[in-house]
């Protein structure tokens, strides 16, 4: 099951989303680097948090997963927004400084060739954080919210999937603690439950957070992908090629006939 962009902006424009927003930012904090000048780029929908982290980068991108949909970003001038393929991004060999993958590993069709795909884009020692959600959390068991759609990750399962993918973790955090829920006079005791929470059980928080570096001292095997797709524009009739290459095959062969 997918987030769609309507979903995801409905939901960051309710009570309870921008409590998430709040949470997953001061999270975020904890391991967010500063790299003046960075060319940042954020992958899934990222964008309540773009806009915080990236006032100082010299360029921020959007991309969206096609899947999920796209919307105008920043509202006001040049639209930053593409709507992207996840395994295969339109950038050269390490331009980007780094990436924020939020709602977005969960829903990759495949982990691995996503990742292969960001090592591919990020510069020598790049940053990669993903804000995923905890297969231990309670954010993971309800719909109502983003967090509950996709598959969610343990510590273990990223680790793993980083240095399988030629990255090194480095810092870990953890945000949404609260319960997801939306009813108002549980959402006022939401500050005390977060703090609470970070100290007494950090392993139950809604999303897990890592900070991953671009490692460099291993090589990569030249492989074909596993997954291929070509997008279609909907306004293009499916079945027009095979119709016209139907009809140019038997033109061919009435002149052959008459020919003959």
């Amino acid at each position: 099951m997918y987030s769609d962009i309507v979903d995801l902006r409905s939901f960051y424009a309710s009570v309870l989303g921008r409590l998430a927003e709040r949470s997953i930012a001061m999270a975020l904090s904890s391991v967010w680097a500063n790299i003046p000048n960075e060319r940042l780029v954020g992958l899934g929908y990222a964008v309540p948090w773009l806009e915080r982290f990236g006032a100082d980068a010299e360029r921020v991108f959007a991309f969206m997963p096609a899947t999920q949909g796209a919307v105008t970003w920043p509202p006001n001038g040049p639209s930053a927004t593409a709507l992207v393929f996840d395994e295969e991004l339109p950038l050269f060999d390490s331009s980007i400084d780094r990436v924020l993958m939020v709602h977005s590993l969960e829903h990759a069709e495949n982990p691995r060739e996503t990742l292969m795909e960001l090592w591919r884009v990020l510069a020598p020692g790049g940053r990669l954080v993903i804000v995923v959600p905890n297969r231990r959390g309670v954010w993971a068991r309800f719909e109502h919210t983003p967090f509950g759609t996709g598959r969610p990750w343990s510590r273990g399962q990223l680790t793993s999937l980083l240095r399988e993918t030629n990255f090194t973790p480095g810092q870990w955090s953890e945000a949404l603690f609260f319960p997801p829920s939306r009813r108002r006079w549980m959402l006022r005791f939401h500050r005390l439950i977060e703090q609470t929470g970070r100290r007494l059980s950090p392993i139950f928080s809604g999303v897990t957070i890592v900070e991953a570096q671009k490692r460099l001292y291993q090589g990569l095997p030249v492989a074909q992908r596993s997954s291929r797709r070509v997008f279609v524009p909907v306004l293009s009739p499916q079945g027009a090629t095979r119709t016209m290459a139907q009809t140019g095959m038997r033109g061919v062969r009435r002149e052959g006939v008459e020919e003959g």
